[in-house]
C-alpha cells in the first residue's frame, strides 16, 4: 500500500471544471428560455411548466455534479464538494440572470410587455380560484402587479437582492448536494501484484 501523492493536486482543476460546467448549463437554460419563449410564450405563466422546469433544473444540477466530482478525480471532501458545487451553481445563476435582464432590457423591448400580461393572466385565473370576492381578488391582483414589474423590469438594485437571495438558496442546495455526493479519497492508493500503483 502506498500514499497517493495527488490528493489535492487536482483542486484548481475541480474550480476551472466548476465554472466551464456552469456556463455550459447557463448555456442549455438560455436556450431552452428562448426556444419556449419564441415558440410558446403562453407555457411560462403555467404552473406545470414550472414544475417541469423545476424538474429539468433538478436533473441538469445532479449530471453536472457527478460530471464535476468526475473531473476532481472521483473523489472530493464535503469542503471540497460544497466550494466546488456552489461556484458552479452561482456562476450559473449569474449568468442566466444577467442574460434574461439584458434581454429584457436591450435585445427583446416587447419580452416586458408579453411576460407582464401571462403573469398577469396567470394571477388572475389563480386569485379567481382561490376567492369570489372580487375586492379580494383585485387586492391579489394589485400586490401581483408589483411583484412582477420588478421582475420583467427588475433596477440595479432589485437584480443584486434577486442575486443575493439567490446566493442564499442556492449555498442551501450545495450543501444538500455536497452531503449527497462527498466521496472521501483512500488514504492509501491500491496497488497491483507487481508492486506498482493502480491507476
Amino acid at each position: 500500500m502506498t500514499i497517493n501523492p495527488n490528493a489535492e493536486a487536482t483542486a484548481p482543476n475541480a474550480k476551472r471544471a466548476a465554472i466551464n460546467n456552469a456556463l455550459i448549463w447557463a448555456a442549455i437554460n438560455i436556450i431552452i428560455f428562448l426556444l419556449i419563449y419564441y415558440a410558446a410564450p403562453s407555457l411560462m405563466g403555467n404552473f406545470a411548466y414550472g414544475l417541469i422546469q423545476l424538474a429539468i433544473g433538478i436533473g441538469l444540477a445532479i449530471y453536472f455534479t457527478l460530471d464535476l466530482r468526475r473531473k476532481a478525480g472521483g473523489y472530493w471532501s464535503f469542503r471540497e464538494a460544497l466550494s466546488n458545487i456552489f461556484i458552479m451553481f452561482i456562476v450559473q445563476v449569474v449568468v442566466v440572470t444577467l442574460f434574461t435582464t439584458a434581454f429584457a432590457k436591450w435585445i427583446e423591448p416587447s419580452y416586458a410587455d408579453t411576460m407582464r400580461e401571462i403573469s398577469l393572466n396567470a394571477t388572475t385565473r389563480m386569485a379567481e380560484t382561490l376567492s369570489s370576492d372580487q375586492d379580494q381578488i383585485d387586492k391579489i391582483i394589485e400586490e401581483a402587479e408589483k411583484s412582477i414589474e420588478k421582475q420583467v423590469n427588475p433596477g440595479f438594485m432589485d437584480v443584486v437582492q434577486g442575486l443575493a437571495i439567490a446566493a442564499i438558496f442556492y449555498f442551501v442546495g450545495a450543501l444538500i448536494f455536497a452531503a449527497i455526493f462527498k466521496r472521501e479519497r483512500p488514504v492509501f492508493a491500491p496497488v497491483t501484484e507487481e508492486g506498482e500503483e493502480e491507476v
